[in-house]
């Protein structure tokens, strides 16, 4: 039942379970200001319902560093997703997305996507020009024939804008504590060479139980203006602690082919 279920799950299916994958995590995983280390791991399984069949599908970890270069420290971003072995022969996933930014403000510097997904695999990498309110844009993508495809591009963006990893670190400034339960915030995101709205709206707390334990946590709805990749308006969730961590433990989205989970593992490397 499980195999028949995924024969519909094509390529751009799947290429958009893994994104919100990535999303639903590095939405809530704080910045070093905040209360992140600089050496934070946070480990979630990705499940898909299949046939009613809520089932393990991949691994996604989100992880921070601090890079030295020659002029400055900075925070280095990183998410990754990996199926589990046992369907890799079905559709094989090896992505990564990271943003390297201020540890202090969060302003990026460069980011960079680098998916592998069932033989399909692009690269995308942003540097920014914030004096000039531009993004310098590379792609790369492998055809058919097995020969790559490159494009470059320089982009406008607004003074606001920011990739999908560090816009979401950013968020986890926000005291939701102080917010009253409705209260929605929008940030601008460039993805895939477009500028897109996410939407963020505060439903209050809620007490649930995880493998680390029974938690009380702030829980949020995700939305999308001017897209209907995400179905329903209270369907897209995520829960994190009301702590001073403020750990993602648990989200559920639902998307035109179907619906999933993040669960969390096991949370290292944590300030508080």
């Amino acid at each position: 039942m499980i195999t028949i279920s995924l024969l519909f799950l094509n390529e751009k299916n799947m290429r958009l379970i893994t994104t919100l994958m990535l999303l639903f995590v590095t939405v809530f995983t704080q910045a070093q200001n905040s209360a992140v280390g600089n050496s934070e791991k946070l480990t979630y399984t990705a499940s898909y319902n299949m046939s009613g069949i809520l089932t393990d599908l991949a691994e996604v970890t989100m992880q921070t560093s601090e890079v030295k270069t020659s002029s400055a420290t900075l925070l280095r971003l990183k998410c990754t997703a990996t199926t589990y072995s046992k369907w890799d022969s079905f559709f094989k996933i090896r992505d990564l997305y990271e943003s390297y930014v201020s540890p202090k403000t969060l302003t990026p510097y460069l980011y960079k996507r680098d998916i592998n997904e069932g033989g399909y695999y692009k690269f995308m990498q942003y540097k920014y020009s914030h004096k000039t309110g531009t993004v310098k844009s590379l792609k790369r993508k492998k055809r058919k024939d097995g020969k790559f495809w490159e494009e470059n591009k320089t982009i406008k963006v607004g003074s606001t804008t920011r990739d999908l990893v560090s816009t979401l670190y950013k968020l986890r400034t926000l005291d939701f504590s102080s917010y009253a339960t409705g209260t929605t915030k929008s940030f601008t995101v460039i993805f895939d060479n477009e500028e897109n709205t996410v939407n963020f709206r505060y439903l209050g707390t809620e007490t649930i139980n995880t493998s680390i334990g029974e938690k009380n946590c702030y829980k949020l709805a995700i939305s999308l203006s001017n897209n209907d990749v995400l179905k329903g308006s209270n369907d897209n969730l995520i829960w994190l602690t009301a702590d001073s961590n403020k750990i993602p433990v648990y989200a559920k989205f639902k998307i035109p082919v179907g619906n999933g989970e993040l669960k969390i593992k096991s949370a290292t490397g944590l300030k508080n």
